[in-house]
C-alpha cells in the first residue's frame, strides 16, 4: 500500500497528464537536489557580484554629482543662463550661448535619427530578405559601427561634412550630422529589437483582416513598438548630449560670445565650453565649469523627461 499522498489523484488522471506532473515532479526534486545546491549557489554568488557593480556605478555617479553641486555651488544662479561666456570677467560669465548650441545640435539630432533609424528598423525586420547578401552587409556594419570611437566619427565629419563633398563649415549642422551618425547605429538596433518583441499574432490578425503589409505595419507594429523605440532615443539623446570628442574636431571649440545660428557662424555647446573653463588655471573658471556640469546634467534631464512622459503615455495608451 503506497504512501504518496497524490497517489489516488495520479491513477485518475489521463495518461499524458500524468507523465507531465511526474516530470514536474522530478524536475523539482532534482532543482532541491545537492548537486544543484552548487549551482544555486554560483548563481547567488554572480548575482552578488552584479548587484556590487551596480551598486559601485550608482555610488560614484551619486559621488560626481555631488561634487559638481558642491564646487559650483557658489556660481549656480539664473546668470549661469543668461549670460554669455567670458575669460576676462570670470564672475559674470555664463553658458547663454553654449546651452542655445546645444539645443541647436541636439534638436538636429533628434530630427535625424528618429525618421532615419525608425525607418531603417522597419525596413530590416518587415521587409528586408535577411538572406540577401546586401541587407545582411548592412545589418553587420549597424553592429558594428555602434561601437566604433566617438572620435573617429568626428574624423569624418571633419573630412566629409565640414570640409569634404557637403562642405557645411563649422556650424550647428555639421556638428547634428556628426552626432546623429554616431548615434543612429544605437536607434536602429533599439528600434529593431522594439519590434521584433511585437507578436507575430498581431501581424497575422491585422493581415488576415485585409489590411497590407504597410498598414500593418505602420498602424499595428509601431505603435505597439514606440516606447521601445523611444527607449533607444533616449539613450541616444543621452550619450549625443554628452558628447565633446567629435564636436571638437567640427567646431564646437570656437568661444562663441554670440548667440549662435544653425546654418552659419561658430557655435559652442556645453561639453565643450565645460572643457574650455576647465583646463584654465583661473579658480573663478574651475567653479564655473563645476556649474556648467550642474547646468548640463540638468537640461539632460529635461529633455529625456519629455521623452519618458510620451514613452508611459504610448504605453498606457497601447
Amino acid at each position: 500500500m503506497t504512501t504518496d499522498p497524490g497517489y489516488s489523484s495520479r491513477v485518475a488522471m489521463p495518461p499524458r497528464t500524468r507523465t507531465a506532473v511526474g516530470g514536474a515532479r522530478e524536475v523539482t526534486e532534482a532543482m532541491l537536489s545537492t548537486g544543484d545546491r552548487k549551482k544555486r549557489v554560483r548563481g547567488l554568488i554572480l548575482y552578488s557580484l552584479l548587484l556590487l557593480g551596480l551598486a559601485t556605478a550608482l555610488v560614484s555617479i551619486a559621488a560626481m554629482i555631488t561634487w559638481a553641486i558642491i564646487a559650483g555651488w557658489p556660481r549656480l544662479s539664473l546668470e549661469l543662463f543668461t549670460n554669455v561666456p567670458s575669460v576676462v570677467t570670470p564672475e559674470k560669465a555664463g553658458y547663454r550661448t553654449a546651452i542655445l548650441g546645444t539645443l541647436y545640435v541636439i534638436g538636429g539630432v533628434i530630427l535625424l535619427i528618429v525618421p532615419l533609424g525608425v525607418g531603417a528598423a522597419v525596413y530590416l525586420e518587415e521587409f528586408a530578405n535577411p538572406r540577401n547578401p546586401f541587407n545582411r552587409f548592412v545589418d553587420l556594419n549597424i553592429q558594428n559601427l555602434a561601437g566604433v570611437p566617438s572620435i573617429v566619427f568626428g574624423i569624418l565629419g571633419l573630412a566629409f561634412i565640414v570640409r569634404g563633398p557637403l562642405s557645411l563649415g563649422f556650424v550647428a549642422a555639421a556638428g547634428s550630422l556628426t552626432l546623429a551618425l554616431l548615434v543612429l547605429p544605437t536607434v536602429i538596433l533599439a528600434s529593431r529589437e522594439a519590434i521584433r518583441a511585437v507578436p507575430s499574432s498581431i501581424r497575422d490578425g491585422s493581415l488576415a483582416l485585409g489590411a497590407t503589409v504597410w498598414q500593418t505595419v505602420s498602424r499595428q507594429v509601431l505603435p505597439a513598438a514606440f516606447p521601445g523605440v523611444l527607449t533607444g532615443v533616449i539613450l541616444a539623446v543621452a550619450r549625443a548630449i554628452g558628447e565633446a570628442a567629435p564636436l571638437l574636431l567640427v567646431g564646437a571649440v570656437t568661444f562663441v560670445t554670440f548667440d549662435p545660428q544653425f546654418f552659419e557662424g561658430g557655435y559652442s555647446t556645453l561639453p565643450t565650453m565645460i572643457y574650455s573653463y576647465a583646463k584654465r588655471p583661473q579658480e573663478e573658471l574651475q567653479v564655473l565649469a563645476a556649474a556648467g556640469v550642474v547646468i548640463m546634467l540638468v537640461l539632460l534631464i529635461l529633455i529625456n523627461s519629455v521623452a519618458i512622459y510620451l514613452r508611459n503615455r504610448f504605453e498606457r495608451t497601447w
